[in-house]
């Protein structure tokens, strides 16, 4: 097996990283505190291809596979976890209308969606139906040529801001997963509103709200595949999104790892660097190793979803699961690592706490990852 990035994998890396150093590192600490929405910087990443990143080329899209969206949103998440996860997001939402999506569909939305002139939203979550996806209550009724939606989502980034909303409805009663359906509504939408701006412990750089729904009509040809379709669209697309957001923890947690290797390195007590002290040693050893592993378990499942590999569920939930505790811990760890000075704002570990730690609930919590692996052991 090689595990070698190939020279294009590494160029696109290296044009990521790049990009990261000189729109998102030195802003995002700002953003953070004064809770910026930097649209922007996000016209900017979609001038290079990251708002499509998985949108095919003949639709303007850079078609590239979920291993190279994984080295890009771990680039960008060196800088901004926050900012990056939003823009997984908005890839995500993409990929779905291309991907599933009418030619006419395709044709109305998806050239305004790579450039992020428009910003898509993913509306699956609701206050009663989290984990039990497949429970959601929001309604989609046909009215001739149109469907009439009523009900609400939660904690949708990017609500009550962006133009479109990828929103999964239930267009038959007596069917659970079966029952859900997939439309694209427009912002201006009639019968369509927004809840107040969460107030949340981090990822301030992105608006989060409720997504409500009152008699909201949305025309039929704005259907996202077939009816019933919809639960099935959107668990590929979490396979993809939770590739996405274990490559963010990875890339905040690296970011922390190197800023706590520079800090040690410089900082003395007791007549010697903190670097000095085997403890400290062996606390940056087990923070690469286990960073390391994660990043290859992250990879190898990224290039299972992009084959389409049988098994490319669980390894996706694997590679969540693994990622995320991992990052959480390494920043954490860095953290203590700085003393009291990693609690101060004027370094940026706190932020990156505060950030990381909501990748361990959304896309699925680490106990429906666990769920998901165990399942397939057992039925195997």
């Amino acid at each position: 097996m090689h595990f070698e990035l190939t020279e294009e994998q590494s160029a696109i890396q290296e044009m990521a990283r790049k990009f990261t150093a000189d729109e998102i590192t030195p802003f995002a600490a700002h953003w953070d505190e004064e809770h910026v929405f930097p649209r922007e910087t996000l016209n900017k990443a979609a001038q290079l291809g990251f708002g499509s990143i998985y949108v095919a080329e003949e639709h303007g899209g850079i078609g590239l596979s979920r291993v190279e969206a994984a080295l890009i949103m771990e680039s960008m998440a060196y800088g901004c976890p926050s900012t990056s996860a939003f823009i997984s997001i908005h890839n995500m939402a993409t990929w779905m209308i291309d991907s599933f999506g009418s030619d006419a569909l395709r044709e109305k939305y998806v050239s305004q969606l790579v450039t992020m002139e428009n910003i898509a939203s993913y509306c699956l979550t609701e206050p009663g139906a989290g984990s039990d996806a497949a429970s959601l209550k929001t309604k989609a009724e046909k009215d001739g040529d149109h469907y009439v939606l009523n009900g609400g989502k939660a904690f949708i980034s990017g609500g009550g801001v962006n133009e479109l909303y990828v929103v999964m409805a239930r267009t038959d009663q007596g069917s659970k997963a079966g029952g859900i359906s997939c439309f694209v509504v427009e912002k201006d939408t009639p019968g369509l509103s927004f809840g107040s701006q969460e107030r949340k412990l981090g990822w301030h750089s992105q608006p989060t709200a409720a997504v409500l729904f009152d008699d909201c009509r949305v025309p039929a040809s704005n259907m996202v595949g077939s009816p019933g379709d919809g639960f099935k669209i959107a668990m590929k697309g979490l396979d993809g999104g939770r590739i996405n957001i274990g490559a963010c923890s990875l890339g905040g947690a690296q970011r922390c790892l190197d800023d706590a290797i520079s800090y040690v390195k410089e900082r003395r007590q007791f007549g010697q660097r903190i670097a000095d002290f085997q403890n400290t040693q062996f606390m940056l050893a087990d923070m690469k190793t286990q960073l390391e592993a994660a990043r290859a378990l992250l990879y190898i499942a990224a290039d299972k979803v992009s084959r389409e590999a049988i098994d490319k569920t669980q390894w996706a939930a694997m590679a969540k699961l693994l990622t995320t505790e991992t990052g959480s811990k390494v920043v954490n760890d860095a953290l203590q690592l700085h003393g009291g000075y990693g609690f101060l704002m004027d370094f940026p570990m706190e932020r990156f706490l505060r950030d990381l730690r909501v990748h361990e609930i959304l896309e699925g919590t680490s106990q429906i990852m666990r769920f998901v692996i165990g399942r397939e052991l057992v039925n195997e």
